[in-house]
């Protein structure tokens, strides 16, 4: 819309005459009907492209909590079982103090003993430490989400009910980053097109008043107004043409990344679980020599640093158990993350 109002004074013979004018003019630009369809498709690829965006934002959230839940359980975990043998050793500290002064065991073996008391206490309230710090990012990182008073015990991880391909492709399909950069090139191909069909400028119709010399002419009329494509048009649709099909290069690099990521998530739960139950193997012969050990030792037959020696391995290899066991069902939990089988609403 646009107008113009004056006041035009002619010199007359009889003296000066004064009129009034004004000229107005109300357009409006008409879109050729496919730059309608255009449009339109452009809008609907960028609310596409931001929903799935907020999505994997929830997604990667799931991730990260999924990441630090696992750490506490894995803490808390090893946290008891350090204070149990920690307090297991304090007994046997007091029963072997007694039998000292009873004379019925040398002041050395309690030496040794207390040397290990002291790395087991030093083992423990590093246990405890990471207990805490792993509380401390749940705290920071997740607010409102109350913690259970005690955490639960890991269970033994399963394997995945499917083959490794299912879930591989539910990743591949589900995945919001290759929705998301997929419909970004959408979008991008839609405004390229925009672009191609920019080379036939909209032209703008317009109602025009005019009122002249107080009244005595007055005009009414339409106004076509078509403007002149150049080639600064068909160079920005080349432009646009290039920055899509670079956005679909980037799209497919992404869902080769995916595909190559979530390849290896699902060989990692059968590799994790292998990895556990060798652990697992470990732990129930390092248990029975342990057992056998000390009895020896009880029997006189064997030192109390070579009792002191199976229960530090078998310790160790109790914390790579449980290190391993949460590994493997982090792992197996992470591909149903991924596959949006848990914690998500589809």
């Amino acid at each position: 819309m646009s107008a113009i109002s004056q006041v035009r004074r002619i010199d007359v013979d009889n003296g000066t005459e004064r009129y009034d004018e004004y000229e107005a003019q109300l357009g409006r630009a008409f879109r050729w009907p496919g730059k309608v369809a255009l449009d339109r498709r452009i809008g609907e690829y960028g609310i596409s492209a931001s929903e799935l965006r907020l999505d994997d934002a929830r997604h990667e959230a799931a991730r990260i909590f999924l990441k630090y839940w696992l750490d506490w359980l894995r803490a808390s975990e090893q946290s008891a079982e350090a204070e149990e043998q920690f307090e297991s050793l304090v007994r046997e500290r007091t029963a072997l103090a007694r039998r000292v002064q009873l004379g019925d065991a040398a002041a050395k073996d309690l030496d040794l003993l207390d040397v290990e008391l002291a790395q087991t206490d030093a083992t423990r309230l590093a246990a405890q430490g990471a207990l805490v710090d792993a509380e401390a990012a749940i705290a920071h990182d997740f607010p409102t989400l109350p913690l259970p008073e005690r955490a639960p015990t890991v269970g033994d991880p399963e394997e995945l009910p499917e083959t490794p391909g299912v879930w591989v492709t539910r990743i591949v399909q589900r995945s919001h980053e290759i929705g998301a950069l997929e419909a970004d090139a959408m979008q991008a191909d839609a405004l390229a097109a925009r672009s191609r069909a920019d080379r036939l400028p909209d032209p703008t119709l317009a109602l025009r008043l005019m009122n002249d010399r107080g009244g005595a002419e007055r005009v009414v009329g339409l106004v076509f107004t078509m403007p002149v494509g150049g080639r600064h048009r068909s160079a920005l649709a080349t432009g646009d043409g290039a920055s899509a099909a670079a956005m679909h290069s980037e799209a497919q690099a992404k869902r080769r990344e995916i595909q190559r990521e979530a390849e290896q998530a699902v060989r990692k739960v059968e590799q994790a679980r292998r990895q556990w139950l060798a652990q697992q193997r470990a732990l129930r012969a390092s248990d029975g020599a342990r057992k056998r050990t000390r009895r020896g030792w009880e029997l006189g037959e064997l030192s109390l640093a070579e009792w002191l020696l199976a229960e530090r391995t078998h310790r160790q290899i109790a914390f790579a158990e449980a290190s391993a066991r949460a590994d493997a069902e982090e792992a197996r939990l992470d591909v149903l993350v991924d596959s949006h089988e848990l914690w998500h609403a589809e």
